[in-house]
């Protein structure tokens, strides 16, 4: 009897080793970080999703795209609403600290700027001080603006010349250019919510095609370029 259950103790310990076995087995591998994409998006309420969550807000929106095409990615939803680009650049600095690598920055900010008829120097300089610490601390960072323009509802230069900042400032910097990042959600009523201004989930959808469009062959030159690094 005692030699019955001492087997059976032997079995039982065996068996347990056995399922502990399969179970670390099954654990998924760790991703290896260098494949991994991180994308950060510095932006206001249009990127932090204002009046919806966080998941129908065009970052996530993104980052369901790039699940789909096989990629890994880590994308950031830095967005903060009412956000201008002197605050952004005042929370830029713990944003970088945050993030050991950083292969696209989305760099969405000026609009609430042009609102509160903040001089179009000073959102030039904003927005090029912005790019200056990225690109020194994340000097493999690619960096993709988000043009804004103000309805023409005026012959005002002040109009004229903030639409144009981003051309020149993503031509100064060699960054990809969003066109127009509310193209096709700025003025509809069916894509943004009650005030007119924010877009609503369709909206979002809208966004993230808008950045999609610029996105990917971002995402395919930096993949190939980190297989080309792996090589060497």
């Amino acid at each position: 009897m005692a030699r019955g259950a001492k087997q059976l103790r032997s079995q039982l310990i065996v068996g347990v080793l056995l399922a502990l076995s399969l179970v670390q087995s099954a654990q998924p591998a760790k991703r290896d970080p260098s494949n991994v994409i991180t994308i950060v998006a510095l932006g206001d309420s249009l990127t932090a999703g204002f009046g919806l969550s966080r998941k129908q807000a065009w970052p996530a929106l993104v980052a369901e795209k790039m699940r789909t095409a096989g990629y890994e990615f880590e994308v950031v939803n830095a967005g903060s609403s009412g956000d201008t680009t002197t605050g952004g650049l005042r929370r830029l600095p713990a944003i970088l600290r945050a993030h050991h690598k950083i292969d696209i920055f989305v760099l969405e900010l000026g609009i609430n700027d042009a609102f509160r008829g903040v001089p179009i120097e000073q959102i030039r300089s904003n927005l090029q001080s912005i790019i200056d610490q990225v690109r020194a601390q994340q000097p493999g960072a690619s960096i993709v603006l988000a043009g804004m323009q103000l309805p023409n509802v005026s012959s005002d230069d002040y109009v004229g010349a903030f639409g144009g900042i981003f051309r020149a400032v993503a031509e100064k910097n060699r960054a990809t250019l969003i066109p127009f990042f509310l193209e096709g959600v700025g003025g509809n009523p069916e894509l943004n919510q009650w005030d007119r201004v924010h877009p609503n989930a369709a909206g979002q959808r809208v966004l993230a095609e808008n950045v999609w469009r610029v996105l990917e062959p971002l995402l395919r030159r930096t993949i190939a370029a980190s297989a080309a690094q792996a090589v060497k």
